[in-house]
C-alpha cells in the first residue's frame, strides 16, 4: 500500500513538473554534445598539430645549421614579430606586399563581416582609434543590422513561405501542415544548391589550393556567422580583379545571410516543431490566473447581486403610491343605467 502511494506521487510530481525534466535532459544532451565534440576534434587534430610541430623544429633545426652566424635568440626575435604582425594581417613575405588591409574593398569587407557577426579574425584594427571605433560602431551597427534582417526576412517570407504553402492549401486542398512540411525541404534543398554547393565549385576555381570540400567548409562556416577565419577568399598573391572580387563576396555573404535566416524560420514555423519546443518552455500559471478570474468575477457578480437585491428593498420599502378617489357622475349613472 505504501510502495503503490509513494509510486503514484512520484508518478504525479513528475507530471506536474514534465517542463522541468525535459529542460533537465536538454542541459545534459547539450553538455554531452559538447563534449563528444571535444573528444572528437582532440582526437582528429591533436596528432595533426603533433606532425606540424616536428616539423617546424625540423625546419628550425636545419635553418640555424646552415646559418651558423645567425643565433637562435635573434630568429626566435624575428619570427615573433613576424607572427604579430601575421596575426594583423600583414605579411613579411615579397608576394603579399601588394594586397592592402585597409583599402576600401577591403575595409567594406571587413565591416560586414563585423556587422553580420562573423568575424574571421585574419585582417583587425591596428590603431587605439580603430579599436574604440570598432566597438561604438559593433554597438551601433548590430542591432541595426538585427532589425533590417528582420525586415527583410518578414517580407521575404510572405511571398516566399506563407503565400504558398496557403496558395496550395486552398487551391488543392492538401494538408496544410503537409505543404509547410515539403515546402520547407523544398527551399532548404534550393537554399543549399544557391549558396552552398554552386558557390563553393566558383570558390574552388577561383581559389588557389582550394578543393570543392574547403570551399563548401568555407561557406558553411561563414554563412552559420561561425567565421573561423582558416579560409578567406581574394587573400591571394596573384588574385585578379581583387577589388571587384571582394565586393561581390560581400554581396554573396549579405545574401545568403538572409536566405539562411528565411530557410530558418521558414522550419520554425512547422507545427511540429512548435510542439517540440513547447517542451522545453516554462508553462505559464494558468491555474492562478483562473483563481484570480473566478474571484474577480465572484466578486463582480456578488456586488451587482447585492445591488440588485438593495433596490428590490428599497421598492419594497416604498410607500404606496396615493391613488386619487374615483368619482361619478350623474351622466355615468345614467349610462349605467342604459
Amino acid at each position: 500500500m505504501l510502495q503503490s502511494l509513494s509510486s503514484n506521487s512520484c508518478v504525479r510530481l513528475i507530471q506536474s513538473n514534465k517542463s522541468t525534466w525535459y529542460f533537465f535532459f536538454l542541459v545534459l544532451g547539450y553538455v554531452l554534445y559538447l563534449i563528444f565534440g571535444a573528444v572528437v576534434f582532440s582526437s582528429v587534430e591533436l596528432p595533426y598539430e603533433d606532425l606540424l610541430r616536428q616539423d617546424l623544429r625540423n625546419v628550425k633545426r636545419q635553418f640555424l645549421q646552415e646559418n651558423e652566424c645567425l643565433s637562435e635568440e635573434r630568429l626566435e626575435e624575428f619570427l615573433g614579430k613576424a607572427l604579430e604582425a601575421s596575426n594583423y594581417g600583414v605579411s613579411v613575405l615579397n608576394n603579399a606586399t601588394a594586397n592592402w588591409n585597409w583599402d576600401f574593398t577591403s575595409a567594406l569587407f571587413f565591416a560586414s563581416t563585423v556587422l553580420s557577426t562573423t568575424g574571421y579574425g585574419h585582417t583587425v584594427p591596428l590603431s587605439d582609434g580603430g579599436k574604440a571605433f570598432c566597438i561604438i560602431y559593433s554597438v551601433i551597427g548590430i542591432p541595426f543590422t538585427l532589425l533590417f534582417l528582420t525586415a527583410v526576412v518578414q517580407r521575404i517570407m510572405v511571398y516566399v513561405t506563407r503565400g504558398p504553402v496557403t496558395y496550395i492549401h486552398t487551391r488543392w486542398g492538401f494538408s496544410k501542415q503537409l505543404v509547410a512540411l515539403v515546402h520547407a525541404l523544398v527551399l532548404g534543398l534550393v537554399t543549399a544548391s544557391c549558396f552552398f554547393f554552386i558557390p563553393a565549385a566558383a570558390f574552388s576555381s577561383l581559389e588557389d589550393n582550394w578543393n570543392f570540400l574547403e570551399s563548401f567548409y568555407f561557406c558553411f562556416i561563414s554563412l552559420s556567422t561561425i567565421g573561423l577565419g582558416d579560409y578567406v577568399p581574394g587573400e591571394g598573391y596573384n588574385q585578379k580583379f581583387r577589388q571587384l572580387y571582394k565586393i561581390g563576396i560581400t554581396f554573396y555573404l549579405m545574401l545568403g545571410l538572409i536566405a539562411m535566416l528565411v530557410v530558418l524560420e521558414t522550419f520554425c514555423e512547422l507545427q511540429e516543431l512548435k510542439q517540440f519546443r513547447k517542451m522545453f518552455y516554462v508553462k505559464k500559471e494558468k491555474a492562478e490566473d483562473r483563481v484570480h478570474i473566478i474571484d474577480h468575477e465572484h466578486l463582480s457578480f456578488s456586488s451587482v447581486s447585492d445591488q440588485a437585491a438593495s433596490l428590490r428593498e428599497d421598492k419594497l420599502n416604498e410607500p404606496f403610491m396615493d391613488v386619487p378617489p374615483l368619482t361619478y357622475s350623474a351622466s355615468d349613472f345614467s349610462s349605467l343605467n342604459r
